[in-house]
């Protein structure tokens, strides 16, 4: 069901409308924005029911369920394309080390997500007290390996491993996460060029593509500075030619700064830290956080919110991201586009 709600305001009979947007989501992924804007536009009509309602700024959903889908659909075509000319299939290895629920069902989505657009999938579980050795031979196996073009090792890694040793040992040619130091070091150089950029902000930058967002020009905000979003997305939009700036715990005026942008990506890992007064009326919002939020009423006594207050947010932006079905399942999508891409390189110089 399709949910396509005009958000509200009341104004004398006449008056001149400035702008229309409608906010328009799927039901079935984004229930709680729709009874949301739904009650919203009730309670306006039953206080002022001799009022003229007319639409008013609302945020447009962003939808990167669907955009995952239309990628993958796209994906599957050049596999299928890469099988003919080459007689070969991209192939990408997983690696899990331990038996975190989490991480075992992040494995099966990426899993079947290579099953439906062709790519062959290999894999290693290894018991939570595998040796750090033990890890990184698993790692060497792989980057020996001709029919495997993409590594991945599913994090977090248990305490006793090194990360940041398993992560470098990694192949940079087979690097799908990007987050190897020479993928990163390029990434930050200008004429230089990544063989591989991090899943989830080139997620992001792929919905403010595919919305029709223009980047170049316009301020932008990034709220958090990890390596795997943070950082990575600045450095992107960079690449886009937006004047960005990264607000970070020791930033003493970060909603100020936040609300002059023209885009904010919100990467804090804080549940709904980014609220209405962070917001410029217009901005596109893209929600990289997902936070379990304690609520009685749902069925698991928790439900799912992102970085940024979307009750809020969508009242003022232009675009925004839900969460859940947002930023989450274009992170697999582009895992995906990066294996494809490796592929393709190492058929060519076969």
């Amino acid at each position: 069901m399709n949910c396509t709600v005009h958000h509200t305001r009341l104004v004398p009979e006449g008056a001149r409308l400035e702008r229309q947007v409608h906010l328009r989501h799927n039901w079935a992924q984004n229930k709680a924005a729709c009874r949301f804007h739904q009650n919203r536009l009730k309670t306006i009509r039953q206080r002022h029911p001799g009022g003229v309602v007319v639409q008013a700024m609302s945020a447009e959903i962003i939808d990167g369920k669907a955009t995952a889908a239309t990628i993958r659909q796209e994906l599957k075509v050049e596999v299928d394309a890469l099988r003919e000319k080459y007689g070969k299939s991209p192939g990408l290895a997983v690696v899990l080390v331990g038996e975190r629920k989490d991480s075992q069902t992040y494995v099966r989505n990426k899993k079947k997500a290579c099953e439906e657009v062709g790519i062959v999938s290999y894999g290693t579980d290894l018991p939570e007290t595998a040796s750090q050795e033990e890890v990184l031979k698993v790692v060497e196996e792989y980057n020996a390996d001709p029919n495997v073009h993409g590594i991945l090792v599913q994090l977090p890694l248990p305490d006793h491993i090194d990360e940041q040793v398993i992560l470098d040992a990694i192949s940079i040619e087979k690097d799908v996460d990007g987050f190897h130091p020479l993928n990163i070091g390029c990434l930050a150089m200008r004429g230089r060029n990544p063989k591989f950029v991090p899943c989830t902000p080139k997620g992001c930058i792929e919905l403010l593509k595919r919305t029709g967002v223009e980047m170049a020009g316009k301020k932008a905000a990034v709220v958090g500075r990890s390596n795997i979003v943070g950082m990575p997305a600045a450095l992107l939009l960079q690449r886009e030619n937006a004047t960005v700036t990264i607000i970070h715990s020791r930033t003493p005026n970060g909603p100020e700064i936040c609300s002059s942008a023209d885009i904010v990506i919100a990467a804090c890992g804080k549940a709904e830290m980014v609220d209405g007064s962070w917001i410029k009326p217009g901005a596109a919002v893209i929600d990289v956080g997902i936070n379990a939020v304690d609520d009685p009423t749902a069925k698991r006594g928790y439900r799912l919110v992102g970085d940024v207050n979307f009750a809020e947010a969508s009242e003022k932006a232009s675009y925004i991201t839900p969460v859940p079905g947002g930023v989450g399942p274009m992170t697999i999508a582009m895992l995906l586009r990066n294996c494809v891409d490796g592929a393709e390189a190492a058929f060519s110089k076969a």
